[in-house]
């Protein structure tokens, strides 16, 4: 498949995707978002971790507040530039609307470093079964991830399972993740 086609099926599937998890009701997506959570808490890789990056739930993407707790340091990202900054955050602390309008923690909290990080969380409009993502398109996963310090950090795609597709468009550029989580489980790459 070409550059081009390419780039044109991943647009049409990103806003088939994105309807579709704007159609659900709040009631259905609770449902989902905490039947995630405790994929996700019971799983080998979250168990151990004590420095894991999330993100704060945007565009009905599956929420995952309800794991922040005060057993685990937790990072947030923050846009700067054609990158990301992860943030210490603890629930209270403040909190600004970012460039893209989502949540975001406050410039002047503390910054992690990848050697800190133990897991990151991934949001994702879509996931594969090879681990690949579909994301917004503005590739700030891809270059944190393909960075050397961050490389080797254990990644889990967070998507809602109509989300989980047997295979996906992919670039040159995309990054593999170790894992994806639904309502329906945790699947590591194949």
């Amino acid at each position: 498949m070409d550059k081009v086609n390419n780039q044109v099926n991943k647009a049409e599937l990103r806003r088939t995707i994105l309807q579709k998890r704007k159609s659900l009701s709040v009631e259905e997506s609770r449902e989902k978002c905490d039947r995630i959570c405790t994929h996700l808490q019971s799983s080998l890789l979250f168990t151990p971790a004590q420095t894991i990056l999330a993100y704060f739930s945007f565009r009905q993407e599956p929420d995952l507040s309800q794991l922040v707790d005060d057993k685990r340091r937790w990072g947030f990202p923050r846009c700067v530039g054609n990158s990301m900054n992860w943030h210490i955050w603890k629930p209270g602390e403040p909190l600004t609307k970012g460039n893209y309008g989502i949540c975001e923690p406050h410039p002047d909290l503390p910054i992690l470093n990848a050697n800190e990080v133990d897991l990151i969380l991934v949001p994702s409009v879509a996931c594969d079964g090879r681990g690949y993502r579909l994301g917004y398109g503005g590739g700030y996963y891809d270059r944190l991830l393909s960075s050397p310090e961050w490389a080797s950090k254990p990644t889990i795609g967070i998507v809602f399972e109509f989300a989980y597709l047997p295979q996906l468009p992919i670039q040159e550029w995309d990054i593999q993740l170790n894992g994806v989580c639904t309502e329906m489980g945790l699947r590591m790459r194949r």
